[in-house]
Order: C-alpha cells, then structure tokens, then sequence
C-alpha cells in the first residue's frame, strides 16, 4: 500500500544570530511557535485528527531535550492524544522529520501530521556535549577535519581547485543579494510566524524579519575576510552559513486526506534519499543523495525546474552544481536567497528549503519538478523531489 503524500503548508520563524535577538528566548518555544503559527493557518485541521509530530534538534539536551517533539506537542496545546517524537540526523534534521512522517503516511499508518525542525546554537553551541569515540582518529575511521565543518568545506575546496575562492564569494554576494531582493519584494515575509524576542536591554519585541542578512555585502568585503579554519584557506564567514536560531513546522498530509478537508496542497513528494560520503568532504553529500532520488522517481536532472539547495557553505553547494553541470547563478537555484544570508539553524534548515520551494511552485507553473537537498555531517546528504501541483503542462 503506497498513498501520495503532499505539502500542505510549512512556516518558520524569523531566523536570529546566536547571542542576538533570541539570546533570552528557550528553543522549545521557538518550536511551539512555529507550531502554533502554521496551524492558525490552517484552521481547516482538527487538532485532534492530526496523527503524529515530529521535531528535530541536532542537540538534544536543555531546552532542546525531553524529547523535543512531544514536549513541544504539549506545549503548543495540542491534545494530549496526539503524540510526538524527536529526530537527529544533525543538519538535515527537519528533513529527515519530514520524510519519516512521509513514509508514515505513504504506509497507511498516518493521515495528517506536523514535521519541523529547531535549533538555538545560542543556547546549545556547535559541538556541545559531544564526546567523539577516539577510535574516529586512532583508528583513522576518519581524519581529524572530518570532525569541524569548516574544515571539511576547505577540504572539498582542495579537492575541486576549479571552486575559486573568488567563486565562493562571488556566489555569497548573489544569495545576499536575492535575499535582499526577495524582502523588497515581501517573498520572504508571508511565511514568517511573528516570534517574541526580549533583549537585556531594550526588553520586549516581536521578530518579524530575519536578523543575519547582510545587503550592504560587497566583493572587497568579503575578499578582505579572514580564513579561520586553515590559514590563507578560503572559508569565511562570509562564504559559509552562520551560528543561528530558529524553528520552522510543516503541514503533511495523504493527498486524498488534503482534498477531504479541503487543505491547501503546496507540492507533492515524489522520492527521497539518503546517501553517504567520505566524512572530510561531507558537503559533496547533495550529489550522491540527488542521483539516488533521480534514479527513485525515474528522472533526471534536466527534469529538476527548480532547486533549493542548503547553503551551508559556498563552495558545498557551487560543487553540487558544477556536478550536475549548471552554472553557479542559475537563476532556478536558491532564488529567494539562502542560508548565507538568512542563516542555518542545523536541524530547523530541511523546511526552510521546502517552503521556499512550494512558493516558487506558485510562481512557475511551468516547472513540473523541484528539488530540495543539503549537507549533513559526518558525510551524508539528503535530497527530497517535489512535484508541483500547480503545473500546467507547459514546461518540464
């Protein structure tokens, strides 16, 4: 047995840096926010009906602990019928959320449920808690780079010397650039849930924009920046995603459940995959995840009209690119901008992907298929293709 599972709709909060505008906030009420804005959304959904929720974190402990997906459950006043759990595949978190309900629903065993994601790095810093097995070294399992990701993108730098830092920047200028023209043009903003923020010092207020882009960026800005992860390397804080906070939720649904209630359908799943890479390049892991869910759903990549790819780092994604031989500004790729720009909350970043996706479904119509992947440490990647339910026969 196999159902159709869509999209019904995704949000998230305004993304923060980690120590700024979320500095006094928990992580569990960024989720329950994020929860709670997507089902004032969507008041067509019986509380009570939704199936199963799941949230992740890449660090569950504190307030990203006790079993983040049924405590944000409770929290954001669902009932207590409907249950929760938690999902850690580190960056590609809330899209693993995302295909683990999917394949819930797909089976028969779930209807209707909530999938997302969340991640505070103010609160809980990359790395903390983490206890590495020192076989990893001495056993040469992997090399000490595998174990920072800054490393592993030098790395993948090494291994592909065509990616210039000069392209690397290049490529952040233009994601800062979309970003910033994507706000002017309110593109952004519509799936933002307005999120209560209090600073030390000016107190209460509401988040309602994201706070790491940088639109004044320039090319001598970047060039001058410094490359802390290997000297005169060319990973920068300017070329990577940043430390951030942040949640966002998403709505899935079996298709004929969708139609039922009379739901919005935003994409819908066609395959998804997993795949795994060498640990000390684990940027390179969007190509083998991508060609896996090509061969799933019986495609190829000319029939992609659309890509929203992670931006952990410039040099991870212009490498998933030059792959698959599309030009490094392709217009079909990332065109509201990406994490470089408005930030990488790890675990909350998988549906940050899909609602940026589902919205340019709205804008092209003549795009049939889309495609949402990313990185994940410790060499993986992952990889969701979408249909566009809105297609109208007119392109591929």
């Amino acid at each position: 047995m196999s159902r159709t599972v869509v999209l019904v709709d995704a949000v998230r909060t305004p993304f923060g840096k980690s120590g700024g505008m979320y500095a006094g906030t928990r992580a569990d009420d960024l989720i329950v926010r994020a929860i709670r804005g997507l089902l004032d959304r969507n008041p067509l959904v019986d509380h009570s009906a939704i199936d199963d929720v799941a949230i992740a974190a890449a660090t569950q402990t504190g307030d990203q602990g006790m079993n983040i997906g049924r405590s944000a459950t409770l929290l954001a006043g669902l009932p207590n019928t409907v249950p929760g759990y938690s999902v850690d595949r580190w960056c590609a978190g809330a899209l693993t959320a995302v295909t683990t309900i999917a394949g819930a629903i797909a089976f028969g065993s779930n209807d209707i449920a909530i999938a997302g994601g969340v991640e505070h790095m103010g609160n809980h810093p990359i790395g903390e808690g983490l206890d590495p097995n020192p076989r990893y070294l001495a056993e040469k399992i992997v090399e000490q780079d595998a174990l920072a990701m800054g490393a592993t993108a030098e790395r993948l730098h090494d291994r592909f010397p065509t990616i210039t830092k000069a392209r690397a920047d290049a490529y952040a200028l233009n994601s800062q650039i979309k970003t910033a023209k994507a706000y002017e043009a309110g593109l952004i903003q519509r799936d933002l849930i307005p999120m209560a923020a209090r600073n030390a010092e000016l107190g209460w207020t509401i988040a309602t924009v994201d706070e790491p882009p940088r639109p004044q960026t320039t090319l001598e800005g970047l060039a001058g920046l410094k490359t802390p992860f290997r000297p005169a390397g060319r990973v920068t804080a300017g070329n990577s995603s940043g430390l951030n906070d942040g949640a966002t939720a998403a709505l899935l649904a079996s298709e004929d459940k969708a139609k039922e209630l009379g739901l919005t359908i935003k994409a819908r799943l066609v395959s998804y995959a997993f795949a795994g890479v060498e640990p000390e390049v684990m940027g390179f892991g969007p190509v083998p995840s991508t060609i896996k869910a090509l061969k799933q759903a019986g495609l190829r990549i000319e029939d992609i009209g659309l890509f929203e790819i992670n931006e952990a780092f410039a040099v991870q994604v212009i490498a998933f690119l030059e792959h698959f031989g599309i030009a490094d500004d392709d217009v079909r790729v990332n065109p509201f901008g990406g994490a470089i720009a408005v930030g990488h909350p790890l675990a909350s970043s998988g549906v940050r992907l899909m609602l940026n996706l589902a919205r340019s479904f709205e804008d092209h119509p003549e795009v049939r298929y889309g495609l949402t992947t990313m990185c994940i440490g410790l060499g993986m990647g992952g990889s969701v293709i979408w249909e566009n339910p809105r297609f109208n026969g007119q392109g591929k």
